[in-house]
């Protein structure tokens, strides 16, 4: 399996495990040794009943009251702790379930069978927040919304496979779609909110606060808000994941990690208005591997901003990242490798390796900013052992890098190998940077650069489509 080889992988491409600039320690991520998740047995089936309509809306009456929350509920409750499935599964024509919020618990995996989606209600009071602000509206604060599925049980799954291969089930958020009774959809609160100030109240799609999750092989469409939030747990693996979101819909993060350990992320195709993956460290965080995964229009391979909790040991092997999303529309925030955060929220981030990264039609090719907001505070960003070994960049928009520590006593420690990039403008500050076979020139108040003894070679770059769902 790919992940149980990266190692081997990184010390084939040239990248010594001895120490690098500035006694700089490389990253070897996930602790674990993750394999190609497995198909449960099933332990009920829950059939649909609706056919899947071209406009990807319902009667007043379905939207109203959802039909499937109890049936599926009911379902998911008697599977707890079997380690089997809850299946949802065709019947002829009938392709479609819609739901309120769901709880996935324990020893159990929900799996949407191919050729099925699971839509998400667009009634915003079914995910209200009891003494919250009202969901579904933008307010002067934000956390009025439950996520559409709620995992909260150690051992669980969603799946989108029963082999492994192929078409797979999907989970549509409906964020584009006016909400029942009103006049917006999610999307048009968000850009109210950014538009005219406050926050919006909107509803993650999968939201994960326990150990040992695993999304497999399965799609992710239009979340209102981030599609994946794991908070506070250690053991996630997703893999064969498919997120397919316009880049116009804004706040929809991909795959976000919260105060997480040994998290593996592999194979996944990304495409949605914010960060692709977001390593965010508001609580302690380490051991994370983001390996062979694609990102499209997306905000980039990003970490932070929460960064107030430390951050070590991540790796991030064989990614691509592309300018324009699945439609072609050009990202808003268009970045590559970024590390960001303020000093309201900064904290120690080191022990970070890129291996092996391809950009195309990136505007910010490396950004390494510990002023990321005017916000400020006592929380100082400091990011250390960074390591950047192959990168190659193509296409660049106007390309650009940034190299910042934030000041001469929490500068940029930063190692740069096998660095080819077809626009080279680079501000930097506060950085000691160590350089071996790169085409950067990078200068600025307080930076020292150093020639180092590197490895390797410049990758070979690859851009896969965007997969056809």
């Amino acid at each position: 399996m790919r992940v149980l080889v990266l190692l081997a992988a990184i010390i084939a491409a040239g990248v010594a495990f001895s120490g690098s600039a500035q006694g700089a320690t490389l990253a070897t991520g996930d602790s674990r040794l993750v394999s190609r998740p497995t198909v449960p047995a099933v332990c009920a089936t829950v059939t649909s009943t609706l056919p899947t309509p071209a406009s990807r809306t319902f009667s007043s009456t379905q939207e109203a009251t959802p039909p499937d929350t109890s049936r599926i509920q009911t379902a998911l409750n008697s599977c707890l702790a079997t380690g089997k499935a809850v299946v949802l599964a065709a019947a002829g024509s009938d392709t479609a379930f819609l739901s309120g919020p769901l709880k996935v618990g324990g020893g159990e995996t929900l799996l949407v069978s191919p050729g099925v989606t699971l839509f998400a209600s667009s009634n915003a009071a079914q995910y209200q927040v009891a003494g919250k602000p009202t969901c579904g509206t933008v307010q002067s604060s934000d956390g009025g919304c439950v996520s559409f599925i709620t995992v909260n049980g150690s051992n669980a799954a969603i799946l989108g496979t029963t082999t492994g291969s192929g078409t797979q089930g999907r989970i549509d958020g409906r964020g584009d779609i006016t909400l029942h009774g009103g006049t917006e959809s999610w999307y048009q609160l968000a850009l109210d909110a950014k538009n005219n100030g406050g926050d919006q109240n909107n509803s993650t799609l999968i939201t994960a606060s326990a150990n040992s999750f695993t999304l497999y092989d399965v799609d992710l469409l239009n979340s209102p808000f981030f599609h994946v939030a794991f908070r506070d747990a250690d053991g996630f693996t997703a893999w064969g994941v498919r997120i397919d979101t316009p880049d116009t819909a804004k706040n929809t993060d991909g795959i976000d990690t919260f105060g997480a350990a040994d998290v593996t992320v592999t194979d996944s195709f990304i495409s949605d208005g914010d960060d692709c993956v977001a390593i965010k460290a508001s609580a302690p965080s380490r051991n994370i591997t983001i390996s062979n995964d694609h990102c499209y229009g997306t905000h980039g391979l990003s970490i932070g901003s929460e960064t107030n909790g430390g951050l070590t040991n991540v790796l991030m092997t064989d990614d691509t990242v592309q300018g324009t999303d699945s439609s072609g529309t050009r990202s808003s925030d268009d970045n590559g490798i970024r590390i960001k955060s303020d000093s309201s929220r900064g904290g120690t981030v080191n022990q970070i390796t890129y291996v092996n990264t391809c950009l195309t039609g990136i505007k910010r090719l490396l950004d390494f900013d510990p002023f990321y907001t005017t916000a400020t505070g006592t929380k100082i960003p400091s990011y250390t052992d960074i390591v950047v070994n192959g990168v190659k960049s193509v296409s660049s928009v106007s390309g650009t890098s940034v190299l910042d520590g934030h000041d001469s006593t929490h500068p940029l420690g930063l190692t740069l190998e096998n660095v080819s990039l077809d626009a080279t403008a680079t501000t930097a500050q506060h950085a000691t940077i160590g350089v071996f076979d790169i085409d950067l020139a990078p200068t600025g108040t307080g930076v020292t650069v150093s020639s180092v003894s590197g490895s390797g070679s410049v990758p070979t770059c690859v851009f896969p489509a965007f997969p056809a769902l």
